[in-house]
């Protein structure tokens, strides 16, 4: 299925999307890393989050650099593809930069959202994301620019003193002379994945607006400077970023669970995402509760996108909404969200309609080889939110608020 289904939207309505896809895929991780230290403990979690990261920013950055030209082995490059980035996104995840030439950088938080949320939780889940999970993960992001390029910390937490600003501060060194990281176990089963090579709809270079990101590093990128066509393609793209995360997820699992019991854990993961995702659509967009807004939110849902992955069509019906997932498409070879639903697993459907209208309630209508039909319906009394999305509130990012910067500063090599 040819086409995308961001292009329903107009370039303001997608300038709003952009932000809100970048925070929720950085949230997957609040909602799989709960299941994650019930199943292994917090060295165990650890160890999952650094492999799923490890596997999945490498293919991502790559795929974005070439998608907005800034294609490089610089500094400026590794600051560019942060900016999108599911791992850094834009104030929640607030990364400054300074660049003092092309191979070597400083970037800082102003305010570090993930860090707020491991802080009541104790010095030792503060060093586990801090250090623990920082120090290979930011090399593999680097990695993806230049395999010579070396992220080291100047400070970071535990903070001392407690409302220490910037709450981290890193140099990024490129030298010959650094001995690029081994290549993570299985980057080849990620690599081999449809999502690591999705073709996706060229960007129209006609189209007002930005249709790229060369040119100077911007203290900030803001959305409504780009075009149309390139907003569709970097929500295309930013979702993606989502599945590969996800597969990244599901590999680290299989290698230390039994097949069903990594698939459970993923459903969870999936259904907590799911619903809190689907909230933050609908509030960004201002849309009501009832199936037309459903509707929209599933189209928009990273879930389900792009459309060229999925394949998942989304109909009105006379008082709901029906969803078709087709069995043959990349997602489902991926074994990627769509794969996880089946006819008595649909949890996260669930919580994406009840997001929406705590009235919604799915229900399978047909199940074959080729495709998998649910429709979504009003029921007579709301339901309680599930367990997983109300863990993955915990987050502060379930309730961030997106401001207005401003026009963009230049960054030159100081």
């Amino acid at each position: 299925m040819s086409g995308s289904n961001f292009e329903q939207l107009s370039r303001s309505e997608l300038a709003i999307l952009l932000p809100e896809l970048l925070l929720c895929g950085h949230l997957i991780d609040r909602s799989g890393m709960a299941h994650t230290i019930a199943a292994f403990g917090r060295e165990g979690m650890t160890a999952v989050a650094i492999e799923e990261w490890q596997l999945a920013s490498p293919v991502y950055t790559r795929r974005m650099q070439r998608a907005f030209g800034f294609t490089g082995d610089d500094v400026v490059t590794i600051f560019k593809g942060l900016q999108l980035d599911i791992g850094a996104p834009p104030q929640f995840m607030d990364f400054r930069f300074r660049v003092d030439d092309r191979d070597h950088g400083e970037f800082w938080l102003d305010h570090c959202g993930a860090l707020l949320d491991v802080e009541p939780m104790g010095e030792d889940f503060v060093v586990a994301m801090c250090h623990d999970i920082e120090d290979p993960t930011f090399d593999a992001t680097a990695l993806a620019t230049n395999p010579h390029a070396q992220v080291r910390p100047i400070h970071r937490p535990p903070r001392r003193p407690a409302d220490r600003k910037p709450m981290c501060a890193w140099t990024v060194t490129i030298d010959a002379a650094h001995i690029p990281p081994s290549v993570p176990p299985n980057a080849d089963r990620m690599a081999s994945t449809v999502a690591a090579g999705l073709p996706l709809s060229d960007i129209d270079l006609d189209d007002e607006g930005r249709s790229d990101y060369a040119g100077p590093l911007l203290s900030d990128l803001r959305f409504a400077d780009f075009s149309k066509s390139a907003l569709v393609r970097m929500a295309d793209e930013v979702c993606l970023q989502h599945h590969l995360l996800t597969l990244g997820f599901l590999i680290a699992l299989r290698t230390r669970l039994a097949s069903t019991a990594a698939l459970e854990l993923g459903r969870k993961q999936f259904a907590g995402i799911a619903g809190l995702t689907a909230e933050r659509l609908r509030k960004a967009l201002n849309l009501g509760d009832d199936p037309a807004a459903l509707a929209t939110v599933l189209r928009l849902h990273p879930a389900w996108n792009p459309l060229s992955y999925t394949g998942v069509c989304v109909t009105e019906a006379e008082d709901g909404v029906r969803l078709t997932i087709p069995r043959d498409s990349g997602a489902e070879s991926d074994g990627a969200w769509p794969a996880m639903i089946d006819a008595d697993h649909l949890a996260p459907i669930d919580a994406m309609a009840r997001a929406v209208n705590p009235r919604f309630a799915a229900h399978t209508v047909d199940s074959t080889d080729r495709e998998l039909t649910v429709e979504i319906a009003r029921a007579e009394q709301p339901f309680r939110e599930s367990t997983e999305v109300a863990l993955t509130r915990f987050s502060t990012g379930a309730a961030f608020a997106f401001t207005d910067r401003g026009i963009p500063l230049p960054l030159t090599v100081v």
